[in-house]
């Protein structure tokens, strides 16, 4: 089997040759220990996603955020500057905007000063230049060429599909998108519209002349508690236009689609099924302790799982990572999740664990 055959039939509850062997990237400073370590990440210590790392798959995450360069669906300007520099940090204005402030010694997440957009309609009007579907620089002059150096790629073909709440979180804050949905619940509802309206146009293009194994859908919209919005407030506003998307890309032959929340999200997942969603992902364990059987008891095989791994067993020897995939093997064993670590794996995992992981995840579910 190739790759592509192997994630689409186990995400059709087909059967498989072996379980590809996946992860979501490390931590900026796990990738600097790793290269303390004698290890060469071939990529950018600052990124997130990568390193491709020997014994694993092709990495799923790669050319993924910039959709292969088949389009562009994010902000696009002239705006991005640095504003102020000194030893330590940056000031930053960003391509949207925002301005922030970047800490040079440390991977942290920059502090915003500036928002992008403020909660009223005039700054939405203006912010919508950035959204522009028809903007000649969201298109590869190549696209014939991107398009058959893709299909001649074994490995997984996943895009960026968008973003219904957590770049409008991003643009506003939490706080102000918090008090937004009940302030300007309207003006909520038509942003959201725009940004479906733009996604469409924008990827309909290169969508109609490759196929596609999933839509990546960015929310990070749950915490340790649950979902930063209420299921009613999902209701109201984002399911019919999650329907609308989801459709779309079904229509354009896209397999699955695929939403990143992080966080507890029980909540929301029969209202995502409901709205089109195929996967969840990364399904965290995290301190609520929500692995991949007990949210397969609740919502079956509708809902499939990429993800469920705790990642903080990694570290934790060979015998303790056994012990933790032989409990997933039953869920496995059904079809429709492909395990992997259930985020960016932090800079407490030595290299060496993971090369530790990988032997073990071929002795328990690939002999």
């Amino acid at each position: 089997m190739d790759h592509r055959e192997r994630w689409n039939n186990i995400f059709s509850f087909r059967g498989v040759d072996r379980i590809p062997i996946y992860f979501f990237g490390t931590w900026p400073e796990t990738k600097v220990k790793w290269t303390e370590e004698g290890y060469d990440c071939k990529c950018s210590v600052r990124s997130h996603a990568g390193p491709q790392i020997e014994g694993m798959d092709p990495d799923w995450e790669s050319g993924m955020w910039s959709s292969h360069g088949l389009f562009r669906n994010y902000t696009v300007s002239d705006l991005y500057k640095v504003l102020d520099e000194t030893d330590d940090y940056r000031i930053i204005r960003q391509s949207d905007g925002s301005i922030e402030k970047e800490l040079k010694k440390s991977t942290s997440i920059n502090h915003t000063i500036k928002f992008a957009l403020e909660p009223t309609r005039e700054s939405w009007e203006s912010f919508k230049e950035f959204l522009d579907p028809c903007d000649k620089r969201r298109f590869p002059d190549n696209l014939d060429e991107k398009i058959e150096e893709l299909k001649n790629k074994d490995m997984v073909r996943v895009f960026h599909g968008g973003s219904l709440y957590g770049w409008i979180r991003n643009w506003m804050g939490v706080e102000e998108i918090s008090y937004f949905m009940f302030d300007e619940p309207e003006l909520l509802d038509e942003m959201v519209s725009y940004i479906v309206d733009f996604q469409i146009e924008v990827s309909g293009n290169a969508l109609s002349r490759i196929e596609m194994d999933a839509a990546y859908i960015w929310e990070d919209c749950c915490g340790a508690t649950g979902p930063l919005f209420s299921p009613a407030i999902y209701k109201e506003i984002f399911d019919k236009h999650y329907k609308r998307l989801c459709s779309f890309y079904k229509s354009m032959g896209v397999k699955n689609i695929l939403l990143d929340s992080d966080g507890y999200c029980d909540p929301l997942i029969p209202y995502w099924l409901n709205s089109g969603i195929d996967i969840i992902f990364p399904l965290e364990v995290g301190t609520w302790e929500n692995t991949p059987d007990k949210v397969r008891s609740k919502f079956g095989r509708d809902l499939k799982i990429f993800g469920g791994i705790n990642k903080h067993v990694i570290p934790m020897g060979k015998d303790k990572i056994k012990e933790h995939l032989l409990e997933l093997k039953p869920c496995l064993d059904e079809g429709g999740i492909i395990p992997i670590p259930d985020h960016r794996i932090p800079p407490n995992c030595p290299i060496e664990s993971v090369y530790d992981y990988i032997e073990v995840f071929n002795d328990v579910y690939n002999k």
